[in-house]
């Protein structure tokens, strides 16, 4: 038994002595089984594969081709196509290591095949980029632009979580791409190709939000365009806690939904922000910017959540949001609700839409909650005598059965108090 035991503590020993735990902090993740499963689709790319995760995959092989398209036209505007190749991957390769510490699973790949696919991947993207913004002309014989669908694929695959390379790369290879006439950073070009992912409504872009801001990738920089606005507005470093205090006493409860609000005469209005995550409470009317719900909407959303689950120390703030809106959109009434108000612009079907916000925020886990002091506004207006007794009464008086038993009971009474006026004549 002595040597068995002897036996197990080696291994367990040998065991520990790997890098079991990396001391770099790791931005790209695998989704959770727990996460995925809700809908596996909004986690995996329709078409391209970026980073090393998806590298390789049968049913993405066709559009390597693409990049090498988008690869080989970057290098014609260079004077020497091989030699200038050659310092792109001279210089990339430098960050090999820190590129594969920005993963959350050791990455089986030879040192050539990782820094050729940063190289191909990222030229890809700026290239991408670049042509969207118009600082690069797009030629009649490019195989993105001509087709409708190519662009909608490209939107889905480039903010999933386990297809990101890491932002640095980009930086670097953008830098290194970068043509004389060029006027844009690699920063206002992502952001110009993302402008509409959320909202229909175009707000300027506020490069100096981002001054002091350490992009991790794709998917992060899309959140910080989110979070960042909030942290100026309110003054606050990026954490989810209650920024306004509320009674100690009183623990976080969820909303009621739209529909409930307006019973209890809570009105909805639609407000231009900078961020959609901006909703405010005051007095008696609920402020929020208009969100847009479309194809890639719930993709964004659920691996925007994923990543504030998986990343250590970043604030869920994105989660309270999809949380706030799994609160007011129970069913489609609610939907409708918002669609009059003008904050909703739904692309999708109304049944789809009510679902995907009912089950977005399964399965997560939140520690603290932004929009706490908001809720706590909310239900303390509804507990007040009017709220409660208008929502009483269109819950019970508003349909037409009601209103003619109305009708008759009041004519009753006048012909009962007339009767009464009489008799005592």
């Amino acid at each position: 038994m002595a040597g068995e035991i002897e036996s197990m503590a080696s291994n367990l020993m040998s065991k520990m002595g790997g890098d079991t735990i990396s001391s770099s902090t790791p931005c790209i993740f695998r989704i959770p089984s727990i996460l995925r499963r809700h809908n596996k689709e909004a986690y995996i790319p329709n078409a391209f594969a970026i980073g090393p995760f998806h590298h390789g995959e049968k049913d993405l092989e066709d559009k390597e081709k693409i990049k090498f398209n988008y690869l080989e036209g970057l290098l014609y505007r260079t004077h020497d196509r091989e030699r200038t190749l050659m310092e792109w991957i001279k210089e990339i390769a430098k960050y090999e290591t820190e590129a594969r510490g920005c993963y959350a699973e050791e990455i089986h790949m030879s040192k050539q095949a990782f820094i050729e696919m940063l190289v191909l991947d990222g030229c890809f993207i700026v290239e991408l980029f670049r042509k969207v913004a118009g600082e690069v002309r797009i030629t009649e014989y490019d195989p993105i632009f001509p087709t409708s669908y190519m662009l909608q694929l490209l939107n889905h695959d480039l903010i999933l979580l386990e297809n990101q390379i890491p932002w640095f790369v980009l930086e670097h290879l953008f830098r290194l791409t970068r043509g004389s006439s060029e006027t844009k950073s690699l920063l206002q070009l992502a952001l110009e190709f993302f402008d509409n992912i959320f909202s229909s409504e175009k707000s300027p872009i506020q490069l100096d939000l981002f001054a002091n801001q350490k992009i991790q990738h794709i998917l992060d920089l899309i959140r910080s365009s989110l979070v960042l606005p909030l942290r100026e507005h309110q003054g606050q470093e990026e954490s989810c806690v209650s920024w306004s205090p509320i009674p100690s006493s009183v623990l976080w409860s969820p909303i009621p939904s739209a529909t409930s609000m307006k019973e209890s005469g809570i009105s909805f209005r639609k407000v231009r922000s900078q961020s959609i995550l901006d909703v405010k409470f005051r007095g008696g009317t609920l402020e929020i910017p208009l969100i847009l719900v479309q194809e890639s909407t719930e993709p964004a959303f659920r691996n925007l959540v994923s990543y504030e689950q998986c990343y250590p120390y970043c604030s869920p703030t994105v989660t309270c949001y999809a949380l706030l809106l799994d609160n007011l959109i129970n069913n489609e009434k609610d939907l409708e609700e918002l669609r009059k108000s003008g904050i909703l612009v739904n692309w999708l079907y109304p049944l789809d839409t009510t679902r995907f916000f009912k089950m977005l925020c399964h399965d997560v886990f939140l520690k603290e909650f932004y929009y706490e002091k908001l809720c706590w506004e909310v239900n303390e207006f509804q507990q007040k005598l009017w709220p409660k007794l208008r929502a009483f009464y269109i819950h019970n008086f508003t349909n037409p059965w009601a209103i003619v038993s109305q009708i008759v009971a009041g004519i009753l009474l006048v012909l009962t108090f007339l009767q009464t006026l009489y008799s005592m004549k």
